[in-house]
């Protein structure tokens, strides 16, 4: 039997974030079925190296190029169709964040049947329309994309929910003491938090919820890239002895192991479905998440660890009501936690479901 050959298109490997989604699907493909490439535009950042273990063929390569100027954008364009030809695919799947038409018009004229993967809640121009017409299908990875955006196109649009590794990300008996040295005892109350720390993030409104209830045993760890402005000024604001900027983290385990409670405070916009919280959930972590696109999808069968987005004062309440959780009541949580991951968003299920999609398309 022919393989069926994929190309995965995502710009690059900078963060973990969808890149490791990418990775985990590239990895878990059945090989006997499915011949799967990767094309990115550069080799830089920490995952590339991750990425270039599977030992799959790794095109650079510009596949999404800008319209302007529009004079010569049909001569560049040719050079997408010719490399998409060239290498014979079967289906190009792209992970590119952008409303990028360029590159599912492409692969119409290569004749090749293009999907993409709607990752964020935002649609602020009409080129997302022309990359949804364009498209041969549509993966959206929650229940408000598919009303909000593709609600007139159910006959192109599926929904499959991420999925997250719950072998690698399993509960881990907790520790006191970060890879970097940072101490906590057995009288503090650990938050943890990880996001790509843009104001959408709402990471000031968990930092004020925290100094409202002003107890000293209460620790929170903030694990992302602190560079950025948004980043500078919460350090700026926040930075004292209760709370830990601890940067951009390949790997979160040894700080979701210190955890007592993982914390996503997204504002009003929404998510598309954080991976972070799913990675906590499936290290038996009791989460506490805004009532937001994304978040409610995986929070779907723990209501009463939502809060209210943007609001401090809902979220102070939840903080100290799940610190005081009797052990019992709480064992048991995070047990249902770890078992609801399993059960709904583990990642065999995502790739299984991706297989039998990617066979779909080219009946």
């Amino acid at each position: 039997m022919k393989k069926i050959k994929i190309l995965y298109t995502i710009p690059n490997f900078d963060t973990a974030g969808s890149g490791k989604v990418v990775y985990d699907l590239v990895k878990g493909l059945d090989k006997q079925r499915f011949e799967p490439e990767i094309c990115c535009f550069h080799t830089k950042g920490e995952f590339f190296k991750e990425i270039e273990q599977l030992g799959v063929k790794i095109h650079l390569f510009p596949f999404a190029i800008n319209y302007i100027p529009y004079v010569t954008f049909p001569f560049r364009l040719f050079r997408t169709i010719l490399f998409f030809t060239k290498h014979k695919f079967d289906i190009i799947h792209s992970w590119h964040w952008s409303s990028d038409f360029s590159e599912p018009l492409a692969a119409k004229l290569s004749g090749i049947p293009f999907v993409y993967t709607k990752k964020a809640m935002g649609w602020g121009n009409k080129a997302w329309i022309w990359r949804s017409k364009l498209s041969t299908k549509i993966i959206a990875i929650n229940n408000d994309m598919m009303t909000q955006f593709f609600a007139d196109m159910q006959n192109k649009a599926v929904q499959i929910p991420l999925g997250v590794d719950t072998r690698y990300f399993h509960p881990k008996q907790k520790t006191y003491k970060s890879p970097e040295g940072i101490m906590i005892t057995k009288d503090d109350f650990v938050i943890v938090s990880v996001a790509n720390l843009v104001p959408i993030k709402g990471i000031e409104i968990l930092l004020n919820a925290v100094k409202t209830i002003n107890d000293s045993h209460i620790k929170t760890l903030i694990i992302g890239d602190e560079s950025s402005e948004y980043g500078q000024q919460l350090q700026q604001q926040f930075n004292n002895d209760q709370v830990y900027f601890v940067g951009k983290k390949l790997d979160v385990r040894p700080y979701l192991a210190m955890a007592d409670v993982f914390v996503i405070p997204t504002k009003d916009e929404g998510e598309g479905m954080p991976i972070a919280l799913m990675e906590a959930m499936a290290m038996g972590k009791i989460v506490v998440g805004s009532r937001v696109s994304g978040i409610i999808d995986i929070l779907k069968g723990f209501q009463d660890n939502l809060v209210e987005p943007s609001n401090e004062d809902s979220l102070c309440q939840k903080i100290i009501y799940f610190k005081h959780l009797n052990v019992n009541v709480r064992s048991l949580l995070e047990e249902k936690t770890r078992n609801y991951m399993v059960d709904n968003f583990s990642l065999v299920k995502f790739i299984n479901t991706h297989e039998n999609f990617y066979f779909s398309m080219l009946k």
